[in-house]
Parts: structure tokens; sequence; C-alpha cells
């Protein structure tokens, strides 16, 4: 015989790549989490372009233990509950496969304590072995990554150079900042401050922040409705200042 079906754990690797392409990626689906979880404050710490450590703490609601156990479940979601819900998802991810495809190709640890409870949680988890105890922390979560792709060697070597992989960490922070004015947004590589962005009254606060004062002024606001639909943003002659990803 030569087709074999693979093991769960395996499989689980290899379906992480639509998920986890690079550290980038996983700060993307971290920040979307906190910006779901109702954060209005989400920070950002990465070690080595993000390939050491990745960490993000938000002010949000934070999780019950129950939650906590589940949220790392393939398919868990808190975000449909009805096949009604796929026509009208007011959130930034719903399929429940952003924590389960990153503790499958790194080191996790979850922190995380409900605004309404007295005190977290901790989740640990590593390959197979997963461990929740109690844990002093501050109403919200904080998710920690460490070692991605230790387990899957052939996928770490796709990794472009560390400028590269940090840039494109920055360029995920940037997007969100500019999405979410009202959230103050910090990000941090070893060690030292990269962005700071308070939150902003408006978005062409947002925009001086992220972009700079000369191209944020070039920029000119659009705006688009038909039917129910609406689509606004700013166009801008000057080229991106984002990475092509």
């Amino acid at each position: 015989m030569k087709i074999n079906i693979l093991s769960e754990e395996m499989a689980s690797r290899i379906a992480a790549g639509e998920v986890v392409e690079r550290p980038a990626s996983v700060v993307k689906e971290l920040i979307e989490n906190s910006l779901d979880a109702g954060a209005t404050e989400v920070s950002v710490w990465i070690e080595k372009s993000g390939t050491s450590v990745i960490r993000v703490t938000d002010n949000g609601e934070g999780m019950e233990p129950e939650d906590l156990h589940l949220c790392v479940e393939r398919h868990s979601t808190s975000k449909i509950k009805t096949e009604a819900d796929l026509f009208c998802i007011p959130t930034l991810g719903f399929r429940g496969e952003a924590l389960p495809s990153i503790a499958s190709v790194a080191k996790m640890q979850i922190v995380s304590r409900h605004a309404s409870a007295e005190f977290g949680h901790r989740l640990s988890i590593e390959g197979a072995r997963k461990g929740l105890t109690p844990a002093s922390a501050s109403a919200g979560t904080t998710v920690e990554i460490r070692d991605i792709f230790f387990n899957t060697p052939a996928r770490k070597k796709f990794l472009k150079s560390p400028a590269t992989e940090l840039s494109h960490v920055c360029d995920a922070v940037n997007r969100m900042a500019l999405a979410r004015p009202a959230v103050h947004f910090r990000l941090f590589h070893d060690g030292r401050t990269i962005a700071d962005y308070l939150p902003a009254t408006g978005e062409q606060d947002r925009l001086y922040q992220v972009l700079g004062r000369d191209i944020a002024r070039a920029l000119i606001p659009f705006s688009s409705r038909e039917g129910p639909s609406k689509i606004s943003g700013y166009l801008s002659a000057v080229p991106s200042s984002f990475p092509n990803t």
C-alpha cells in the first residue's frame, strides 16, 4: 500500500500552514482575537523578529477556565453558534483555527482572567502535553508563543532574514492600528520600543501616527455606499510604505 492516513497530530501540523506562515501571521491572529475580545489596549513583544518569542497582551474581557481549556481545540469558537451566524459575522475571526494551529507548531502559554473573576488561570501547551493551573493575572489575556516551528524544521527554513520578518510584524501591527484608531497599540522588539500608538481621536490622527504627517496629508478620503454595503478609506499617489506580502 502507498496511501497512509496521517495521524491527527501530523495533520494538524500540516494544516497549520494555512494560518501560520511566519511570525507576523501569529501576531495578526492574536491581535484579532484581542480586538474581538473588546480590548482597548494591545501590547506586542517579540524577540529575534518573532522566531524566539511572541507575546500579545490585552485588556479584553478575558476567559473563564472552562473556555480557556477549550479555546485551543480545533473549530472551537465563541463567535458563531448557528448556521445563520455565517451570514452576519461582526468579528475578525470565527473559524476557531488560529490558536490550535499555532499550538501545533510552537510552545504556547495563555494566561487569562475574566473581568468578573478574582484570579486567572494559565494554560500551557507543548506538543501533546497540556496543563491548566491557577495564576495571578490582570483582567484580560496574554498569549505567549515560543520557538515557532520548533517541531517543523522544514517550514522554519522558509523564513526570511530577521530584518524581513521584523518588517512583516511591523506591517501587521500597523495595519491593525490603522483599522482601529481608538485602540492603544504598542510594539516592542528585543526590549526596544518600535511603535507606541496612543488612542487617536479620529482616523486622521492615527494616519499621522503610523504613516507620518507628510504622507497622511497627501491622502484623499473616499466613501461609497450601495444598498446596505458601505466602503470608505483613503487614496494616495505616494507609493505604499508597507512591504509586499
